[in-house]
């Protein structure tokens, strides 16, 4: 995953409620699975299975918060297990085929929960982080973004 990429999902999720950190964290396991694709076409075994553990290590996290009060929680987990093992054998066989199957599983859950993030009006899970207001400053030959904490005097240059 690339450093851009990495810093654009740690801002979302500093501001992410709990269906929105879902959600970040499948596009990050789609990210590093789509990662071990490309590897996988370039013939770079290495970054293939890397890619792959990456992914693995994402899904427990997905795997470790679940909630089993919740009788979809034990549906999840069932799927969560397949695709870890499928991702196993994905590792093992060096199969991009595998990996695709997997692909479109997680893409149809990460949809479902995306449906929810919609209707769900909770808090932001981190409370004490600075707030990311988007501001456009134009540099040479790009546009960056630049992040402000309101309230807080010492931040930025003095003249």
């Amino acid at each position: 995953m690339k450093n851009e990429l990495t810093q654009a999902y740690v801002t979302r999720i500093t501001q992410a409620n709990r269906s929105e950190l879902v959600v970040i964290i499948y596009e990050i396991i789609l990210t590093h699975l789509n990662d071990a694709q490309e590897a996988y076409h370039k013939e770079e075994q290495m970054v293939y299975k890397n890619e792959l553990e990456q992914a693995q290590k994402f899904l427990l996290e997905l795997m470790s918060g679940l909630d089993f009060a919740y009788e979809i929680s034990k549906n999840l987990m069932s799927i969560y297990l397949f695709v870890n093992k499928t991702l196993l054998e994905a590792k093992s066989s060096y199969d991009s085929e595998v990996v695709e199957r997997v692909i479109k599983i997680l893409e149809s859950l990460k949809q479902s929960f995306v449906e929810v993030g919609k209707s769900d009006n909770s808090q932001v899970l981190m409370q004490n982080t600075q707030k990311v207001y988007a501001g456009l400053t134009y540099g040479k030959n790009s546009l960056n973004e630049m992040t402000i904490e309101p309230g807080e005097e010492s931040r930025g240059f003095f003249a």
